[in-house]
């Protein structure tokens, strides 16, 4: 079957010519880069953020922003520029790149360039680096998503933190690896306990009687998105709970559906070769992404 993924987007051809801000520098896309010694390379030791810009805004700027030094002050990382510095930043290489809207932003910081190839912090001793990336990009998701639930959890807080958005996502990577062996387009991720919890890349929800459910967040990235989509059920009389559910509920849910910063709300068709309702996007959904629009609207 066709490949899909949550992050696929129409081509754009001015994506050639984009210019990506590195620590403080404006460079063409094919003088974009960072040494090997640097430790995001080398180690995954680093934080980001992904942004969609609409109509001129970037959506939720602040609360990106306030999960960034979150997790720079959780890791120990010194960003270096204060929240207005980074704005600044970000507006300059959007103008630079004559974005409007339909844009993405990876902003990316990592600990540094290292004197030595080993993992010890003390050995950057450049840094940090910072690099933010915009690209013209418009979801283009074909059809809904199929999921496959694979072995890989989302771990314990002592090992490595669900809730931090680090560079570090190798074990996302295999689970959706693991998903596409198995014939799916990305993953489903249970918790330490047995329960459904996320997927490799987004946040899941399920409907069930008209009802909207997530996981009780405790084990997965509560992304930004997902908080808004809770949000926007509460103030519109959509019943919503977070919660611990199974694979059997799952199976049995009328909808199902996944939330980021780049695809808003994606319909879920399958999972585990079960068709979830129709296998197209279901009422509630449809409801939820329309507000949602209407949020992100200026």
């Amino acid at each position: 079957m066709d490949k899909v993924t949550t992050h696929q987007a129409q081509d754009d051809p001015r994506n050639d010519e984009i210019l990506i801000w590195v620590n403080g520098t404006l460079k063409p896309k094919a003088e974009a880069m960072v040494s090997v010694y640097d430790s995001g390379f080398m180690l995954g030791d680093g934080i980001w953020e992904g942004l969609r810009l609409y109509n001129g805004r970037w959506s939720f700027l602040e609360e990106h922003l306030d999960r960034l030094f979150e997790a720079a002050l959780a890791i120990d990382l010194d960003i270096g520029m204060d929240r207005a510095a980074l704005i600044s930043a970000i507006r300059a290489t959007q103008d630079a790149n004559g974005m409007v809207t339909d844009a993405h932003c990876r902003l990316m910081v990592t600990r540094g360039v290292k004197m030595r190839p080993f993992q010890h912090p003390s050995l950057s001793v450049s840094g940090p680096t910072i690099v933010i990336l915009m690209e013209h990009s418009k979801p283009s998701i074909p059809r809904p998503i199929r999921l496959a639930t694979v072995p890989h959890l989302r771990g314990l807080p002592m090992t490595q933190d669900p809730k931090l958005n680090s560079h570090s996502k190798l074990n996302c990577i295999l689970a959706c690896i693991a998903a596409e062996k198995a014939g799916a387009d990305e993953a489903l991720m249970l918790d330490v306990h047995g329960f459904v919890n996320t997927t490799n890349a987004c946040n899941f929800f399920i409907v069930r009687k008209g009802a909207v459910w997530t996981s009780t967040g405790d084990y997965c990235m509560n992304g930004i998105t997902r908080g808004k989509v809770i949000a926007l059920c509460k103030a519109h009389g959509i019943p919503v709970y977070e919660r611990n559910f199974s694979l059997v509920d799952t199976y049995g849910a009328d909808e199902a559906f996944l939330t980021g910063t780049f695809g808003a709300q994606t319909p879920v068709a399958e999972i585990d070769g079960r068709t979830i309702g129709t296998g197209e996007m279901g009422p509630v959904t449809e409801r939820i992404r329309q507000l949602y629009k209407a949020m992100v609207a200026p």
